[in-house]
């Protein structure tokens, strides 16, 4: 489900939903306060399709119990309110906070609740994260060439974790250039309490035997590579592992 009147950023989730061959798209329903219930035109191909808009959350998630993800493009002032609200239902299991400058006692609080939950939280300040041949959060990735020629229609064996969401663009181009090109890929954000860090992701891709090698982009500031170095010693990585802190 995404959260907020985001119409383009939903086309382009059509859009790559398309290019890896769905039958059926990603996203389910949107949720806008602001308007009484209706749809909203989209386009998959060639082929109209209509996505439900609903004013209450709640009954969003109950018109499609399958959803477990909750994509909010609320800004940096309700950023935090939606996202306690979406953390009331056990369905969801994931929340991508696009936002960024959100207070910082109130990312620390919503972390604090998704953790307690065991909800994943990508963000803030994340452009979002993408699957190749199955799913893309938001905006990520790039406009439609750019998924083409970084081939992210189809899946590769190397994942990767990026601060920068501008810098996960080149990645996926880096990456194709040189490997057989992504299986997974997120941004976590550059806020200064991301909701996930750079070990949460790394040791799901080390858990998925499609992951064959994992990148990893940082950025000055911050303590959370050493945690991933204390992982490749004590084993619980022993994949491949590429680092770069740029900055």
């Amino acid at each position: 489900i995404v959260h907020g009147m985001q119409l383009r950023a939903v086309q382009g989730m059509l859009d790559f939903d398309y290019l890896s061959g769905r039958k059926e798209p990603s996203v389910a329903a949107i949720h806008f306060p602001f308007a009484g219930n209706h749809y909203q035109k989209f386009y998959m191909g060639n082929r109209e399709v209509l996505i439900p808009v609903f004013q209450k959350m709640a009954q969003a998630l109950q018109k499609n119990p399958d959803v477990d993800v909750l994509i909010n493009f609320a800004s940096f002032r309700s950023a935090a309110a939606v996202s306690k609200e979406a953390l009331t239902f056990s369905q969801i299991k994931t929340v991508a906070i696009i936002a960024e400058g959100i207070p910082e006692h109130d990312t620390r609080l919503v972390n604090k609740i998704a953790h307690e939950k065991g909800v994943n939280i990508i963000g803030p300040a994340t452009v979002g994260g993408i699957k190749p041949a199955a799913f893309r959060i938001g905006n990520t990735g790039g406009m439609l060439d750019n998924i083409v020629a970084s081939k992210l229609y189809r899946r590769g064996s190397v994942a990767y974790v990026s601060k920068s969401g501008g810098m996960s663009n080149e990645l996926n181009n880096i990456l194709v250039r040189n490997t057989d090109g992504v299986a997974e890929g997120v941004a976590i954000g550059g806020d200064r309490y991301p909701g996930s860090l750079f070990i949460d992701h790394l040791l799901r891709y080390e858990a998925d035997p499609q992951v064959k090698m994992m990148v990893l982009l940082g950025e000055v500031g911050g303590v959370d590579e050493y945690d991933v170095c204390k992982a490749i010693q004590d084993g619980r990585l022993t994949k491949p592992v590429v680092a770069w802190c740029i900055g």
